[in-house]
């Protein structure tokens, strides 16, 4: 068995989750630990109290004792905010806290990039502009191509949390680029593991959502490699 502890904010797509564990159909198990969102707000001095250090490790003891082998700070927004060094601080912090490898959903989206050798992306964004601008320099600063990015202006992951598949489709079909190799879709908080196939169908192209690749990257953690067709992409048996 595998087990990758997820350390999630709040409450609002975490059961995307359970889902991955049925379609990886394994003895791959994907706990979640939440730790407190404090203010839910796509705002950049909310989100940096959101990924403080001690924040993410009131979690950690329950993961330890769950038997993790690896831990990913499952959210986005409160990585990418602290710039490129800073979320490497916070997660060289939290996996000294653990005593884990450590990853998070910002640095999952970059190395997916890279393991699909997609140069140029585009991002189709849930936060406000200011946000999504902070991911796309994230992006770039990791080597990565922006062609277009699109900011859907959504404070709250309570309100993203409340999307559900016609939204997500649309979401991922105005924010996509002729000219990208993958589309992104940085949010824990929206709903994605149902619509994986669907997304790549509609767009003709990889897509990367962000529980999608949290997941990826803590099996990546762990060593574990897992094929699963309807995960995407990302998760398909290449030859």
């Amino acid at each position: 068995m595998t087990t990758v502890g997820l350390l999630y904010p709040g409450h609002s797509a975490e059961d995307d989750y359970p889902r991955f564990e049925v379609l990886l159909d394994s003895d791959i198990r994907l706990p979640v630990f939440h730790t407190d969102i404090g203010e839910d707000a796509h705002r950049v001095d909310a989100l940096l109290r959101m990924g403080e250090a001690g924040r993410l490790a009131e979690g950690v003891e329950e993961l330890r004792l769950a038997g993790a082998e690896s831990v990913v700070w499952a959210c986005t927004s409160a990585s990418f905010v602290y710039g490129w060094e800073g979320a490497h601080e916070q997660i060289r912090t939290l996996a000294r806290a653990a005593g884990l490898p450590a990853s998070s959903t910002s640095f999952a989206f970059t190395h997916a990039v890279a393991a699909l050798g997609a140069a140029r992306v585009a991002v189709a964004a849930t936060y406000p502009q200011d946000v999504t601008d902070l991911f796309t320099a994230f992006l770039k600063a990791s080597g990565a191509e922006v062609v277009a990015d699109r900011a859907s202006g959504i404070v709250t992951a309570a309100e993203v949390g409340t999307w559900g598949r016609g939204e997500v489709l649309e979401l991922a079909r105005a924010g996509d680029h002729p000219d990208a190799e993958a589309v992104l879709l940085p949010d824990t908080a929206l709903h994605t593991a149902a619509y994986l196939p669907e997304l790549e169908e509609l767009l003709g192209k990889p897509v990367l959502t962000a529980n999608q690749v949290t997941v990826w990257e803590g099996l990546r953690l762990a060593d574990r490699r897992a094929w699963a067709p309807k995960l995407g992409t990302l998760f398909a048996r290449r030859e």
